[in-house]
């Protein structure tokens, strides 16, 4: 019984905050406002959550127009999207090999 409602299950899909494309859920960077204690993380956590596509573009106007903090309702700080720059420079260098 458990095997088949895994495999009639819906795909997840989530929006991007920046550029507003739809795709499945594993395609984007999940920033999550944890329930708890209010602190702003990465891909982990329960709370209030926000996608982003791993782009320069999307990433640059989340920064610039605080995208990131409107939708999660709280600053985000700095560091958070310190980390999310080196993960878009890991990435295309990983592309560009």
């Amino acid at each position: 019984m458990a095997r088949e409602l895994v495999s009639t299950m819906k795909p997840n899909y989530r929006r991007c905050i920046s550029c507003r494309q739809v795709a499945l859920k594993q395609e984007f960077w999940r920033i999550v406002r944890v329930y708890a204690s209010g602190q702003v993380q990465l891909d982990q956590g329960m709370g209030r959550s926000a996608y982003l596509c791993p782009q320069e573009r999307c990433l640059q106007a989340a920064q610039k127009k605080n995208r990131l903090g409107r939708s999660l309702h709280t600053p985000v700080p700095e560091a958070v999207y310190q980390t999310l720059w080196r993960r878009l420079a890991t990435q295309q260098i990983e592309q560009h090999n």
